[in-house]
């Protein structure tokens, strides 16, 4: 059986990733736009109507911006850990709220879904494991450093999303101030390029077809260098740099022998929106200590 994987967006602007299977599908996190999450979907040929939740990785606004919209709009229930709901401060809550817990799996239909905690400046930040009928994909981003439970998981996965931030040279040499340098680097900041490909090479499982390289710095990074980098150690996986400014293609994740690395469909036109559609602008209160500048 398989899953469908897509990045929305990924980087410091905004990050919503898409996994589902036939019938029903989740969002992690909805950091762009309602308006632009439509769009996007609507040009990879993905319905809305099959999103039934949306699970929350951590407060900072990268990762939540565009859920007030969104979620008040199609009513999806928004699985949020308690702290990271205090701390996100949403302006108002027009849509359901569900939590979830460390190690205790919740299902949307036919999928189930794990979140565990990872390393990172905020309140109470995850990372998830999604899985339908023995195929599972992870979601790993904004992470400091790999953890025991990041490297339980990783191993397991069909497929990964996968944070390669900065180059370690690039960001030393670059012209951020000392203390964002240590934030980004000091262990509860974000995966350099190094730190992603020894997790990789060292625990990649024979059976991953895909990595999706997610949340690149637009400043520290170079998504030329990313490509390069893992694709000389792919060892027969499909290496994908995601984008801060567009979709990737829809890739279809198994956990059978047969593979296929090609986009589960192709691209469609982007469906034209009806008159007087467009949603009302949402508020959320962003804090300015969760802003991202990486």
């Amino acid at each position: 059986m398989h899953l469908h994987i897509t990045s929305l967006n990924s980087g410091s602007n905004g990050n919503c990733y898409y996994i589902g299977n036939e019938q029903e599908a989740i969002l992690v996190d909805a950091g762009i736009s309602c308006r632009e999450t439509e769009r996007r979907m609507a040009k990879l040929g993905l319905s809305m109507s099959k999103v039934k939740a949306i699970f929350v990785s951590h407060e900072h606004s990268d990762h939540i911006k565009g859920i007030p919209v969104l979620a008040k709009k199609y009513q999806l229930p928004v699985y949020i850990t308690p702290h990271t709901l205090r701390r996100s401060r949403f302006e108002e809550i027009n849509f359901p709220v569900e939590e979830f817990y460390a190690q205790q799996p919740v299902t949307i239909g036919n999928l189930e879904i794990i979140g565990f905690p990872k390393l990172h400046d905020a309140i109470d930040p995850y990372s998830f494991i999604i899985s339908y009928q023995g195929t599972k994909v992870g979601v790993f981003t904004d992470i400091g450093a790999p953890c025991e439970q990041l490297i339980h998981y990783f191993s397991q996965c069909h497929a990964a999303i996968l944070e390669a931030n900065y180059d370690e040279e690039m960001l030393a040499n670059g012209y951020y101030p000392y203390h964002l340098k240590r934030r980004i680097s000091g262990g509860k900041g974000h995966l350099s390029n190094r730190q992603a490909l020894n997790l990789f090479t060292a625990y990649k499982p024979e059976y991953m077809s895909h990595l999706l390289l997610g949340h690149l710095s637009k400043n520290n990074n170079c998504p030329k260098l990313v490509d390069e980098l893992f694709t000389k150690h792919a060892a027969g996986t499909k290496v994908v740099v995601a984008s801060r400014y567009e979709e990737t293609p829809v890739f279809r994740i198994s956990s059978s022998d047969d593979i296929s690395i090609e986009p589960a469909m192709p691209y469609v036109h982007v469906l034209t929106e009806k008159a007087g559609s467009r949603p009302k602008k949402g508020k959320a209160v962003i804090p300015d200590n969760q802003l991202q500048l990486f």
